[in-house]
Order: C-alpha cells, then sequence, then structure tokens
C-alpha cells in the first residue's frame, strides 16, 4: 500500500465513523468519484502532504431548502473553502441548459452563503497536475496564514506565505518591497529557503532572477 492510499484510507474511515447525518453517512458509504480520488492523489496530497481539515461530499443546505454536497470541503477554523471537481465527458459538453443554470445557482448560493470555490476541471488534473499543485497552495493560503515551521525566522514564513498566495515566480526586488527589508537581505531569504528545499530557483543560473515555492 502507498503512502497515499494508507492516508487516504484512514481519512475516510475517520469521516465515516465521525459522521451522524445518514444522506451524507451513505454517500461516503458509496465511496469518493474517480476524479475526486484522481485530484487527491496527484494534486492535494503530493502538495499538501496530508487531508488535514478536508472533508468530502460535504452537505449544505441551499435556499430551497434542499440539500447539496461540496466534493471537498476545505473548512479550517470557521472559513469555508470548497473545492468542486468539474469532470469533462459526453455529459459536460452536452449539458443542457436546465443543469447548466442549475450548475451556476449552486456556485452562486455557496458564495452567498460564505464559500470561496476553486473548481478544477479533470483534464488540468491529468494534463497539468503541478499547475494544480499551485492553486491548491494558493487556495489554502487564503485560509491559513500560519501554515509555516515554526523553525522559520518572521521574514522566511512571511516569503513562504507570499509564494504560496501568487501563482507566478517572484523576483527579489519584489520580495524586498513585500518584506520592506533590501535587495541584498531579500537575496539571504531567497537563498536559505532554497537551501532547505522550500523554494527553488525559477530562473537565472550565475545570478538567480526570480523563485517559485517548490511542489
Amino acid at each position: 500500500m502507498s503512502r497515499f492510499e494508507q492516508h487516504y484510507e484512514e481519512w475516510m474511515i475517520a469521516n465515516l465513523n465521525q459522521e451522524r447525518n445518514p444522506r451524507r453517512r451513505e454517500l461516503l458509504q458509496k465511496g469518493l468519484g474517480h476524479g475526486t480520488i484522481e485530484f487527491l492523489r496527484s494534486v492535494w496530497f503530493p502538495a499538501v502532504g496530508n487531508f488535514h481539515h478536508l472533508l468530502p461530499e460535504w452537505e449544505v443546505r441551499d435556499f430551497g431548502n434542499g440539500y447539496r454536497y461540496v466534493d471537498l470541503a476545505y473548512m479550517p477554523g470557521e472559513t469555508k473553502g470548497g473545492i468542486e471537481i468539474q469532470g469533462y465527458g459526453p455529459h459536460a459538453r452536452d449539458l443542457d441548459v436546465r443543469r447548466f443554470k442549475d450548475l451556476c445557482r449552486r456556485h452562486c448560493l455557496l458564495s452567498l452563503d460564505g464559500w470561496t470555490l476553486l473548481p478544477i476541471a479533470y483534464p488540468s488534473i491529468v494534463e497539468e497536475p503541478k499547475q494544480c499543485q499551485q492553486l491548491i497552495l494558493a487556495f489554502i493560503g487564503k485560509f491559513i496564514a500560519s501554515d509555516v515551521s515554526a523553525t522559520l525566522s518572521w521574514l522566511e514564513a512571511e516569503t513562504l506565505r507570499l509564494a504560496r498566495r501568487i501563482l507566478r515566480p517572484f523576483a527579489p526586488l519584489e520580495l524586498a518591497h513585500h518584506l520592506r527589508v533590501s535587495d541584498r537581505q531579500a537575496r539571504r531569504i531567497l537563498h536559505s529557503l532554497v537551501k532547505l528545499q522550500l523554494l527553488d530557483i525559477a530562473s537565472g543560473q550565475a545570478r538567480a532572477r526570480s523563485y517559485k515555492l517548490r511542489t
């Protein structure tokens, strides 16, 4: 059994054992969809390394007093983030007007209820997992400002948070402006995080011009 499979099985069992809602419990017993499992295997787990605060098939009430389910709810503290895996098969290509309107209404209702939604296309999971991992780290960065090692200095920790919030490489000068430090000090911080294998050099050889989050 792989490390992912072990963590996934423990996570699903924990969710089942803790669930008292018969509707959600029945969904969990049926198992998650292929797209969701592939997302967890190829994107979430390699990027995050755990399933903390992540809840599959999370039930929400809509404004019509019915029930809807978020593929994956990310809920650290009292925040509400939702990840929806968007399939692309015959049913998606031939989506009729009624289903298309319902999908838009679903997203509207969740947004109005305070959810931050992240739709992920299944083809992106398969073809562009690294880009999806960057999206997930930026998504998590919106909710957890302190999700960094306690061994890092404040400046190192804030650099890592910046890298998680943006989806592109950044230059030392940009970091210097963000931290309000000199360009030289910004470069020392970046070199330290590269040595710790938390950042990678994105461009430049003799002299690094930009850095990015390691995935």
